[in-house]
């Protein structure tokens, strides 16, 4: 049986290359409005990929983890020119004008979606046509990466499946690092549209909080497979998390990070009350 890290060396466009080890990151998103307005979000995620190509190498491929494509199985991205999508609904025209026209990986897709091992062996589909970008991929990205030139694929999320599972896929991961390919989860660690107040900063539910602290507090030690069971924890699971489609990339996120890794986080407060905006870099240089 082929590797993950066998197929790892295929980049984008099909041939090997030398190995550079890139970070993980998971990306409180957010509000889609992120994407375009100056605040201290969209400034942040400036910042880091300004990181790309100094602190670290800059990414061949980026492969993106969003809460935004839940599917039955999982699913790639393999389109060579994948649409930006605008799943969303009431916002200014300014934002569905956006667009984020990054080629896509059909290569290493096709190579991933042979070496992934699915929970009871199933495959690992390739879409290559139906999805393309959603705004959690291009809403974090094109802040980071404005050029658009490096080559992005995003996997999917079968909802209906177990966190741990979700977490076992990102180890899986693991050995893109080593081949340039950047993993970006995104995501929020509390996520519950139900409850938001706008206009309440940093201001957040003690529930929010809570849940937001618990999670930081594994990261922080290392616990890394202690994350998945947090959904378990009640009350705050269910009230940080109603539906928790905002909390598996974080799982990712995690299996992708190795035990030399160190956390660190940003953007550690809240929009609206109860939307967590925790960001979080693992690296081991």
């Amino acid at each position: 049986m082929t590797s993950i890290d066998n197929a790892a060396t295929v980049d984008p466009n099909g041939s090997l290359g030398k190995p550079d080890r890139l970070p993980v990151l998971f990306i409180g998103h957010g509000s889609p409005m992120n994407a375009i307005e100056d605040n201290e979000y969209r400034r942040s995620w400036q910042a880091l990929g300004a990181q790309f190509g100094t602190r670290w190498p800059r990414p061949r491929a980026i492969l993106c983890i969003s809460a935004h494509w839940l599917t039955q199985g999982w699913w790639l991205t393999g389109m060579a020119k994948p649409r930006t999508i605008h799943d969303f609904y009431g916002f200014p025209q300014a934002l569905f004008d956006q667009q984020y026209p990054a080629p896509g990986a059909p290569a290493l897709a096709d190579a991933l979606s042979r070496t992934l091992q699915a929970p009871g062996g199933s495959a690992v589909g390739v879409d290559s046509g139906e999805w393309g970008l959603d705004h959690g991929a291009w809403s974090v990205l094109k802040p980071m990466f404005p050029q658009a030139d490096i080559p992005v694929l995003q996997l999917s999320m079968d909802y209906d499946r177990p966190p741990a599972e979700h977490y076992e896929i990102g180890r899986q991961l693991r050995g893109l690092r080593e081949q340039g390919v950047l993993i970006v989860g995104s995501g929020n660690i509390v996520h519950n549209l139900r409850a938001m107040r706008w206009g309440a900063g940093d201001e957040a539910y003690d529930w929010a909080v809570t849940f937001d602290r618990i999670v930081a507090e594994r990261i922080e030690q290392g616990r890394l497979d202690a994350l998945a069971p947090l959904l378990e924890l009640e009350p705050q699971a269910r009230l940080a998390h109603p539906t928790h489609e905002h909390y598996l990339p974080l799982l990712y996120a995690a299996g992708a990070a190795g035990a030399e890794d160190k956390a660190a986080f940003f953007n550690t407060g809240f929009q609206g009350a109860s939307i967590a905006m925790r960001s979080v870099t693992w690296d081991g240089a």
